[in-house]
């Protein structure tokens, strides 16, 4: 079977998941693989060559067949009650027609600081109902839209834009969905939990009975699933000294592996507890098989004929949980920069001689203040600053 065909995006989205939760470490954190599969998929299908090739091995899919992949993976997720999602991208070249049609549902705009840069005319045209907006209030545009499409759970990018990038890819996946039987509040108390270090704390810990059939084992993991909208909520407790790794992938294996609870009914004691990080995912993917990517020499010429490669990926991710139901989101972040672009001209500033500032009215003409500073300035603290 052919990973990232028609009906096996799902494969290939729990393979990629597999490969990357080793590489989170053992510490809190939360990530969307769906989110990452989506925005790397976004960039698979302008990749060609053997960059394209590359991204096959983590995605199961590049070119045209990732665009439809993305495309339908994204619909399979915006048709679930209670989830938003959208991609957007915002270029600072041109992008071919073709990748803008390839990738059905992506809304495109420009990079503000392109225009500083001799833009190409024929780059305005790829856009829509993203406006690019001035450049001191580009950042404030599009943490505002991250805020929208996440219904504020996310405030903002992963990364804050530094106008180095060329291409800026966003994709937003968001959730808030009621349990189908709320814990009872009043059952929530201080129960203890002991943490990998092995440290004992009381933490408010929610209570409410289930059937035994939304309990099951995988190998040494037991999982509970708890109804919840339109998707499947699954907790997974693992034996001591576990990691991630090994007790994640329990949440999606197969019926043939679970064993049954022996047992009428379950009392469940969950923790209220929330997840937010943020992932540096440009650092697991050499380990994921992706290097060509990230070089000067790729090749993602089906997005535009400017050479352009991976400069960095950034997951912000969050999940809430309480007695009334579970929130969660994702942002994902891909900048793409050129990889033979000619050199821009940056001019330095230094204040590090004697220097003035003045202060006038809104107009420019009246001087409010006026000043000089000749000495070495200090902090409020009196050492040097």
């Amino acid at each position: 079977m052919t990973r990232g065909s028609d009906g096996t995006e799902a494969d290939a989205i729990r393979d990629l998941a597999a490969r990357w939760l080793p590489l989170l470490g053992g510490g809190d954190f939360v990530v969307s693989p769906v989110g990452l599969w989506l925005a790397l998929g976004v960039v698979a299908a302008g990749a060609r060559g053997r960059t394209g090739e590359e991204l096959r091995g983590l995605l199961g899919v590049e070119g045209e067949a990732a665009a439809e992949a993305v495309t339908r993976v994204g619909r399979r997720v915006a048709a679930l009650d209670g989830v938003g999602v959208a991609t957007g991208v915002w270029s600072g070249v041109p992008v071919r027609e073709a990748f803008r049609r390839g990738v059905s549902g992506v809304r495109f705009g420009v990079l503000p600081w392109a225009v500083l840069f001799a833009l190409p005319d024929e780059v305005f045209p790829a856009t829509d109902d993203l406006s690019f907006g001035e450049p001191p209030d580009f950042q404030g545009e599009v943490d505002a839209w991250v805020r929208r499409v996440t219904g504020g759970l996310v405030p903002r990018m992963p990364v804050e834009l530094d106008g180095t990038e060329d291409l800026v890819l966003l994709n937003v996946l968001a959730l808030k969905a009621s349990w189908a039987s709320a814990f009872p509040g009043r059952l929530t108390r201080d129960e203890p939990f002991t943490d990998r270090f092995g440290v004992t704390r009381s933490v408010p810990t929610m209570r409410k009975r289930i059937p035994a059939g939304w309990v099951w084992c995988v190998g040494g993991v037991t999982v509970v699933e708890l109804p919840c909208g339109g998707v499947r909520v699954r907790f997974l407790l693992g034996g001591e000294g576990d990691g991630p790794e090994d007790v994640l992938p329990a949440a999606w294996a197969g019926a043939g592996v679970r064993r049954a609870l022996a047992a009428d009914s379950v009392d469940l004691a969950l923790p209220r507890f929330s997840l937010r990080t943020t992932t540096d995912a440009l650092l697991h993917l050499p380990a994921l098989g992706v290097t060509r990517a990230l070089r000067s020499d790729a090749d993602f010429s089906g997005i535009s004929a400017v050479d352009l490669f991976i400069g960095g990926v950034a997951q912000s991710a969050l999940v809430d949980v309480a007695e009334d139901g579970v929130e969660a989101a994702a942002v994902t972040q891909v900048a793409m920069i050129r990889g033979s672009a000619p050199p821009r001209h940056t001019e330095r500033i230094a204040f590090d001689r004697p220097f003035g500032i003045v202060v006038l009215d809104g107009e420019g003409e009246l001087p409010l203040f006026a000043g000089w500073r000749s000495s070495a300035p200090f902090d409020d603290s009196g050492s040097r600053a």
